[in-house]
Formats: structure tokens, C-alpha cells, sequence
């Protein structure tokens, strides 16, 4: 079947909506976050936990780190991804261009690709937008992206525009080898290509209406959230969703705390991963609807209540703050899994609730008293 992208609502203040996203592997509700699976694994969550506890849609695997553990031919024997880790519902799989970019020190970016040395073991490692395609069709990823230069910031001016111009012609590459790559396991993967042009307005224009010209199923948006303001975070989006269609899924790469979330679904994103509610939860610091928690701080000792009166997951209602805060003073892994599944629910909640919102026509409204109280600290 492949994918199929259905609106079924339009903010009528914003330029948030809700839809939803068909693959062979499941429907996700849109707008949706993706718990980040880097090595076939959300850290410290077991998958019935991210099904029924945080009832997550999709999850994202990472092209880079299962090509180094536990490696494709592994993955194939397996059946794919979804086999391997025991997962029936959907998958995205980044291409492998930002871990190319947050090892820089360990890279050599040309034309052909990026000569990279493991992390693992210093060995060396060569990707090119030909052999990111065929990695992610082992995989077998439900979504599979582009593969592209995520530059840093700040940035030159003339690095970004070049960059922009490389990782367009990779996208070429990319599709021209897809197109004789034939799928290795029994279901479609449908392919998202990636703006990018730093935080310059011009070079976002060119790129944005560059991959809207190639007629992709969804398209996403990369080489944000890597240092740069979050009101030039918000202003790149927003030049970019003007361009993309409007009825295809709108991908924002590695976004980002609840209010960024917020304010981009605002500007029309319908699609995001990040890392922060799983590192986060495994520091103490928790997300909650009224502001953040760190509960590793000495005033939750003997505070009994909920972890959060708002009950978003059954570990909410199973501790207390004085109990989770015990186990991380005493280093229990424990402490790690049960913040870690409340924070990814509390995420999971969020889009949810926004989604409601937005079919409910109050959307703008409900977001803003959302970021004020999420915004404090606790």
C-alpha cells in the first residue's frame, strides 16, 4: 500500500492541523512525536511499555549506529528492524547524515560521501547517499530519509549555501538508486527528502521549494535545533512550512522541549523526535503540564504524592515523588525506566492533547496557557 497522508482539520488561528499518516505497518495520529529507538532500543523502555503506557505510534531507529551494531546482514536475517526488536507498528529511520555531523572531528565530508571512524572502534566507515539507501532498505524502515549534510551553527554563509547545493544533488543520487533498489522485505517504505540552509532565509527558500519540486510523499526538515535561538528555530519553520505542500506530512528533525513542540506545531510541523525526554528522565528532570521537576532535588524527599497528579501513565499513579526520588539517590536503574516512560507519556500526551485541540478549534488558546505553565519550574 505505502503511505497515505489524510488532513482532517485546519486551526483556524494557527497554522497547526491534525491528520493522519497510513503505512503498511499501522495509522499514526498526526501531529505525532517519535520516541527515539537509536540502537532498537528507547533507552530503559520495554516495547509493550512504549504500546501500552505511552502508546506511541512510531518510534525512530538510527542508520548510523544499527550499521555498526548490529549490523545489516544481522538485521536482514532477522526479517528487518521490526522482526529484530519485536515491533509491529511503524518505523523512521534517519539517514545517517546527523551523526556523520555530530562526530565532526571524526569525518571527512566530499562529494561522493563522508569517511567516518567508528565510535565503537576507530575503524573506518564510508557513506554515501547510495549505500545510506541500501543500508535503511535493510533496515526496512517504514519512512526512510534523505541522505544530507546537517551543517552546524553558526554558520558561514558560503558553507551553508554549498552544503545546501551538495545535499541537493545527493537527493538525486538518493532517488535515482532507490528507483533500481528493490524493497527487501513484503511492505512499502516511502522516502522523505530534507530542507536544509542553516538559519538563512534565502538559502531555506531555495531548499524549500528545491524538495517540494521533487514531489516526495512527506518532507522534513533538518539542521535546526543545533544551537541557533529558538525564535530563528521558529522562524526557519515557518519560511519552509509556507513553501512545503500542504498535503504532505511535515517532518522537523530532532525537535525539541514540549514549548518547541508546541510552537512548531503552530507553524504547520506535523512529525518530530528528539532525544530530551529520555536523556532528561535519566538525569531527574522530569516534564510535566505545570513545569519541570527535578527530582533529584532534596524538597521532593518526603512529598508523597503522584509523580504527576495528572495520572498521563500508570507509573504516575504507581509512585510517589518521594519514592522516585529514593531510587536515583540511590543510583537504582529503576529511577531511569520509571522517568523515562513519564516523559516520553507526558510527550505523547502533549501532541495528543494538541491534536484534540486543534480538531476542537481551540488550539491557540490551549497553547498558550500550556506554555506558560510549562515553562516553570517546579
Amino acid at each position: 500500500m505505502g503511505m497515505k497522508f489524510d488532513l482532517k482539520a485546519n486551526d483556524q488561528t494557527s497554522k497547526a492541523r491534525a491528520g493522519t499518516i497510513t503505512t503498511d505497518h499501522g495509522t499514526i495520529e498526526t501531529p505525532i512525536f517519535m520516541p527515539v529507538g537509536t540502537v532498537a532500543s528507547v533507552k530503559g523502555v520495554h516495547q509493550h511499555e512504549l504500546k501500552e503506557d505511552i502508546n506511541a505510534d512510531i518510534i525512530l531507529g538510527n542508520t548510523y549506529h544499527l550499521y555498526l551494531r548490529p549490523k545489516t546482514h544481522i538485521l536482514e536475517q532477522a526479517g528487518g528492524l521490526h522482526k529484530f526488536m519485536n515491533w509491529n507498528r511503524p518505523i523512521l529511520t534517519d539517514s545517517g547524515g546527523y551523526q556523520v555531523y555530530s562526530l565532526s572531528g571524526n569525518n571527512k565530508i566530499t562529494e561522493e560521501g563522508v569517511k567516518f571512524k567508528s565510535h565503537i572502534d576507530g575503524s573506518t566507515h564510508f557513506f554515501s547517499p547510495e549505500s545510506s539507501m541500501d543500508i535503511q532498505r535493510s533496515i526496512g524502515a517504514d519512512i526512510i530519509m534523505a541522505f544530507d549534510e546537517c551543517t552546524p551553527y553558526p554558520c558561514e554563509y558560503s558553507y551553508a549555501k554549498n552544503s545546501m547545493h551538495m545535499t541537493h544533488r545527493w537527493l538525486k543520487r538518493c532517488i535515482e538508486h532507490l528507483e533500481k533498489t528493490p524493497l527487501k522485505y513484503d511492505y512499502k517504505q516511502t522516502f522523505f527528502p530534507i530542507v536544509q540552509g542553516s538559519t538563512y532565509k534565502d538559502l531555506r527558500e531555495q531548499s524549500s521549494e528545491f524538495i517540494a519540486s521533487v514531489g516526495a510523499e512527506g518532507n522534513a526538515i533538518g539542521g535546526l535545533s543545533v544551537g541557533e535561538p529558538a525564535e530563528e528555530m521558529y522562524e526557519m519553520t515557518d519560511i519552509v512550512c509556507n513553501i512545503l505542500p500542504k498535503d504532505k506530512p511535515r517532518y522537523l528533525m530532532g525537535v525539541g522541549t514540549p514549548i518547541n513542540i508546541l510552537e512548531n506545531i503552530a507553524l504547520g510541523i506535523d512529525m518530530f523526535d528528539c532525544v530530551m525526554p529520555t536523556r532528561n528522565a535519566r538525569n531527574g528532570m522530569l516534564f510535566t503540564a505545570h513545569g519541570t521537576i527535578n527530582i533529584k532535588n532534596k524538597k521532593w524527599e518526603d512529598d508523597f504524592s503522584p509523580i504527576d497528579e495528572m495520572n498521563i501513565t500508570s507509573v504516575d499513579t504507581q509512585y510517589s515523588k518521594a519514592y522516585l526520588r529514593h531510587l536515583f539517590a540511590a543510583k537504582e536503574y529503576l529511577g531511569k525506566q520509571i522517568a523515562t516512560i513519564h516523559n516520553l507519556g507526558f510527550y505523547m500526551w502533549l501532541v495528543r492533547e494538541a491534536r484534540k485541540h486543534i480538531l476542537a478549534g481551540d488550539f491557540t488558546t490551549w497553547k498558550k496557557t500550556m506554555v506558560k505553565q510549562m515553562d516553570k519550574r517546579l
